[in-house]
């Protein structure tokens, strides 16, 4: 099982499009700063899940992640952003 995900970094107003194999871990790791190169690095604050979707495979999470980080998969994105 395999997630697509969004996460938000509300002190900045980012949002950030991901995939992987445990979510949890993945949150964990962005908000850790576990990661040595990453977008969500540059960012103080915390992230926050604000949407995903389950997958069965890695082909198919990593070709929605391309749908989510393209302009209407990033319109689609905004309706979760807290408000």
């Amino acid at each position: 099982m395999f997630y697509v995900y969004a996460i938000y970094n509300e002190k900045h107003h980012k949002v950030y499009v991901g995939q992987t194999s445990d979510i949890t871990e993945r949150i964990s790791a962005h908000n850790n700063k576990t990661f040595k190169i990453s977008y969500t690095l540059h960012f103080d604050g915390g992230w926050k899940l604000i949407y995903q979707e389950r997958t069965s495979t890695r082909y198919q999470a990593l070709k929605r992640e391309k749908e989510l980080k393209s302009y209407r998969g990033r319109e689609f994105i905004k309706q979760f952003i807290p408000r």
